[in-house]
C-alpha cells in the first residue's frame, strides 16, 4: 500500500528555529490519525508542513500522485468572523470546488452535483438555503465537511474540530466521521485534544511533544510510556499512570459500534 502523505526523519519550523524535529510516520488510504499533545507541542507547526504550507527543513517529506490529484480537504479551526459568514449552506460547500473550476466564471454542472452529492451524504440538504451563519454548531460543521469532501475524497486533515460543540454534536460529530472512513474509505488525519475519543475512534496516535513520543496502534497508546503522564493530568487523577490505564468505553448506538481493527 502506497501512503497518501510520509514523513522520514523531518524537521519543520520557521525563522531558523525548528518547531518539529525528526518526525517519521505516514497516513495511508483508509488511516483514521490522531496527532495529540500538549499546547505548543508542535501539532500545529506539522499539520502545515503536511499541507505543505512550509517545506521541510530536513528529512524528506513524500505525497503520493493520487493525493496530489484529488487534494486534501481541510478544516482548520474556525475563527468568530468565519461562524458569521453571510452566504448559505449551497454557497460554502460550492466554494470547495474552487480549486477543480480553475478560472471559469461559473460552478459546472458536474461540481454542483458533487455538492449535492456531500450535502446528501452529511445530510444538510434541507439547509441548503439557509443563511450558514444561522446554524449550530454541529450544523456548521458538517457544512464545512461536505465543502472539504468537495476538494477530495481522499484524506480530510482537521484541526481541534469539535471544539465549542455540545456534548451531544461532539457525538453525532464522530459518528460522521467514522462513517467516512469506514463506508467512504476517506482518510482522516485530526489534531485534538479530546483523549478518550481520540483513542476510541482511531486506529493511530501520534503523541507529539515536538519530538515524536509514540506513532502507533491505538489500543497500543495508552499502555505507552507517552500516554501515561499526559493522560493523568488530562484525566485530572481519573486515569492511573501506569500500564492498566484505559480509557472508559463512551456509548456508541449499535448501528455506529466500531469495528475491531
Amino acid at each position: 500500500m502506497t501512503p497518501l502523505i510520509k514523513c522520514e526523519h523531518v524537521d519543520f519550523g520557521y525563522d531558523n528555529q525548528d518547531a518539529v524535529v525528526d518526525v517519521d510516520m505516514e497516513v495511508n488510504p483508509g488511516d483514521y490519525l490522531c496527532i495529540v499533545g500538549e499546547n505548543g507541542s508542535g501539532k500545529s507547526t506539522l499539520m502545515k508542513g503536511l499541507l505543505g504550507l512550509l517545506k521541510p527543513t530536513a528529512g524528506r517529506l513524500t505525497v503520493s500522485d493520487e493525493l496530489k490529484g484529488s487534494g486534501i480537504g481541510y478544516l482548520p479551526q474556525q475563527t468568530a468572523a468565519q461562524k458569521d459568514f453571510p452566504a448559505t449552506v449551497l454557497e460554502v460547500v460550492l466554494s470547495g470546488c474552487l480549486s477543480r473550476r480553475g478560472w471559469k466564471p461559473f460552478y459546472s454542472r458536474v461540481e454542483k452535483e458533487i455538492a449535492g452529492t456531500n450535502m446528501e451524504k452529511l445530510g444538510i440538504t434541507p439547509l441548503k438555503d439557509l443563511c450558514y451563519r444561522e446554524l449550530s454548531g454541529g450544523q456548521q460543521q458538517r457544512v464545512l465537511i461536505a465543502r472539504a469532501l468537495c476538494a477530495t475524497t481522499q484524506l480530510l486533515i482537521l484541526d481541534e474540530p469539535i471544539t465549542g460543540l455540545d456534548p451531544m454534536a461532539i457525538q453525532e460529530f464522530y459518528a460522521m466521521l467514522r462513517r467516512l472512513n469506514r463506508e467512504d474509505g476517506v482518510a482522516i488525519l485530526m489534531v485534538s485534544h479530546d483523549l478518550r475519543n481520540a483513542v476510541e475512534e482511531a486506529n493511530k496516535i501520534l503523541h507529539l511533544q515536538k519530538r515524536v513520543m509514540f506513532y502507533g496502534p491505538a489500543h497500543d497508546y495508552m499502555n505507552s510510556k507517552a500516554a501515561g503522564h499526559f493522560f493523568h493530568e488530562k484525566e485530572q487523577g481519573r486515569c492511573k499512570p501506569t500500564a492498566g490505564c484505559h480509557v472508559p468505553k463512551l456509548h456508541v448506538h449499535p448501528a455506529e459500534k466500531k469495528e475491531e481493527r
